[in-house]
């Protein structure tokens, strides 16, 4: 917990939270877990649920700085972001170049191919015909995924190419929609704070993959930590961690996710 003084340096704080995107209830339960621990820390702090009239909220909003924890479109896509450095509110997270590029799931591959960085076959599903040209490109089984989604929302594992063309339909409901090569191997993810990657964390659930359900509602995840990788395989990891940050703009905390086959 800071101290007074250091609560007291933080002024007033709007915690942004909700929003309209298919993520919102998943950045309610963040916002207000974020809010109570800010309060028990002494900040003067106080829920921002923001809504259609967004503009017109920010307008009128009365904080000294901003703890972004919205989730999806308009909050993680470089929209939020450009409106509060317009307004020189501070806040925290990504800037609008690194929110909108790490957003954008086709992007952030291509960034990670340039720099060497190794990241699962993929391609891009602009229309029906791709998706009967993708069996010969990359094979099954595969994932198919909306472009610029979190959570895991709209996404399908296909390994039947009959049921392509039904995941590329309910991924094609978000926008833009890629496939991507399934790995096989244990899943991990790695946190970063500030400069620092903080120790992997091993995925483990019963279900078909780490869906939406799996990620915040099921309590049959195992999360284990530390993940059990040997001291080489982490650092090796946790360059590959740093590299990717750096390449992609990210600043004060992200997350990357991985697999290890």
């Amino acid at each position: 917990m800071p101290a007074a003084g250091a609560a007291a340096k933080c002024g007033r704080v709007a915690v942004l939270m909700g929003g309209l995107s298919a993520e919102r209830e998943i950045s309610l339960k963040s916002g207000n877990a974020v809010l109570e621990a800010l309060k028990t820390a002494g900040v003067d702090a106080f829920k921002f649920d923001l809504q259609e009239n967004a503009l017109q909220q920010f307008m009128n909003l009365k904080a000294d700085r901003v703890f972004n924890i919205l989730h999806g479109r308009g909050g993680e896509d470089g929209t939020v972001q450009a409106v509060l450095d317009m307004l020189g509110i501070p806040y925290t997270g990504s800037g609008i170049y690194a929110s909108a590029l790490t957003m954008d799931k086709l992007a952030t591959k291509r960034i990670l191919l340039g720099s060497g960085i190794p990241t699962p076959p993929f391609m891009e599903l602009a229309s029906e015909d791709d998706c009967r040209r993708l069996i010969d490109v990359l094979g099954l089984p595969v994932f198919v995924k909306p472009v610029l989604e979190g959570s895991s929302i709209g996404m399908t594992r296909v390994i039947d190419a009959d049921d392509l063309l039904p995941a590329w339909r309910k991924a094609n409901q978000y926008g833009a929609v890629f496939a991507e090569t399934e790995i096989s191997g244990s899943e991990y993810t790695a946190a970063i704070l500030g400069a620092q990657v903080l120790p992997l964390i091993k995925l483990d659930t019963p279900r078909e993959f780490y869906d939406y359900e799996a990620k915040y509602f099921a309590n049959d995840t195992i999360y284990t930590c530390p993940s059990g990788l040997d001291e080489a395989m982490v650092g090796n990891i946790n360059e590959l961690v740093e590299m990717t940050v750096k390449m992609t703009g990210v600043r004060h905390w992200g997350r990357v996710d991985l697999f290890v086959d």
